[in-house]
């Protein structure tokens, strides 16, 4: 399956947040290797939270490589591949946010990348699967916690 995002999302714990719930819609992707979503929609207790618009954006883009990479041949006399390739991906969250009052949005951004050497999706697909799930627990379970130290400075 790929990514293909179903509406709504559950958001991760953070203070002062009950159950937080994202609704959003298919939106262009600013490139044709993208897709891109825009939240139309915040549920649960996020007192102050802007959904999308023009002047503050809240969305989310999926970006694969413009051009998938393959492994090159192993040199013939040692049997070492030297300059594995990389295949980049990039999960890219924008939200427009006030930095004091009566001041225009500015977008924060936060941004994944996954760098898979060339060949792994294929020979350890598993190892693939593991690093992310891992990632991205790590992510999840510490939520809260990341999002305090932002605000705090502390960690």
């Amino acid at each position: 399956m790929s990514f293909n995002p179903s509406s709504p999302v559950t958001g991760t714990a953070q203070t002062g947040f009950t159950s937080p719930t994202y609704t959003f819609v298919a939106d262009i992707a600013p490139a044709p290797n993208g897709k891109q979503y825009a939240i139309t929609v915040a549920g649960g207790t996020q007192v102050g939270v802007d959904v999308h618009s023009v002047s503050k954006p809240f969305t989310f883009t999926f970006f694969k490589p413009a051009q998938l990479k393959t492994l090159p041949q192993a040199n013939p006399l040692t049997g070492v591949i030297k300059n594995v390739p990389l295949n980049t991906y990039k999960l890219v969250t924008r939200k427009g946010m006030s930095p004091a009052v009566n001041q225009n949005a500015i977008v924060s951004t936060i941004t994944t990348i996954i760098n898979v050497p060339a060949g792994c999706d294929t020979y350890e697909p598993e190892d693939v699967k593991a690093a992310l799930s891992a990632h991205i627990g790590i992510l999840n379970a510490n939520s809260a916690g990341i999002g305090d130290s932002i605000i705090s400075g502390i960690i």
